[in-house]
């Protein structure tokens, strides 16, 4: 069974249509207005192995926060969505990923509960066209969007690209692990019966 999902979302600050596979390859088609934003989004896709496909037509004269949280609420959803009711999943991912001098730590539970914690710091206030500060509003709108348990942590800071690019592989990597199939798991792996 295909685990798709198609999610839009249109207000007046943001037009986004999303695609998302979680059984894919990772096959990107991804155009937010904001190149450094895909190219991190790509490296989410690529090291998840997901096809991704997000269009967004955000009030960038503004600046960047609409596009990014907006984009964020949306493939929240798109996940939840594609994982369905939960059955024979794995749950739990983690990763710890390096990207040069930076070290990552990505863990998440995809309970139904969302939290989110977020331990990082940047040096400057841009990398590309994105705002530094939209990293952290990016990664609390997925994890409540996907109603998932979400811990973001630099052990090691270095540079912002560095750090940044290190988060988006190491959720991917991480999203990728809790999402694999389990022929062991028969339901929902939870002592309540339901997630």
């Amino acid at each position: 069974m295909a685990r798709v999902a198609e999610m839009e979302r249109y207000t007046s600050e943001t037009s986004i249509e999303i695609q998302l596979n979680l059984d894919g390859s990772g096959i990107t088609q991804l155009d937010t207005g904001i190149a450094f934003f895909d190219h991190m989004l790509d490296g989410f896709a690529r090291h998840g192995l997901f096809d991704l496909s997000v269009k967004c037509d955000g009030d960038l004269q503004v600046d960047d926060h609409h596009t990014i949280e907006d984009t964020g609420i949306v493939l929240g959803q798109a996940i939840a969505k594609a994982v369905g009711d939960k059955k024979g999943i794995a749950r739990y991912g983690s990763r710890i990923l390096p990207m040069d001098e930076a070290l990552v730590l990505c863990a998440l539970d995809l309970c139904g509960r969302p939290y989110f914690s977020y331990d990082a710091a940047f040096q400057g206030e841009k990398m590309g066209g994105m705002s530094t500060q939209m990293v952290r509003e990016f990664f609390y709108a997925v994890s409540y969007g996907a109603m998932m348990n979400l811990h973001l942590k630099v052990i090691t800071p270095g540079n912002d690209h560095h750090m940044c690019e290190a988060m988006f592989k190491a959720f991917g990597k991480a999203l990728d692990m809790a999402t694999q199939l389990d022929p062991r798991i028969t339901d929902v792996l939870s002592t309540k019966g339901v997630i």
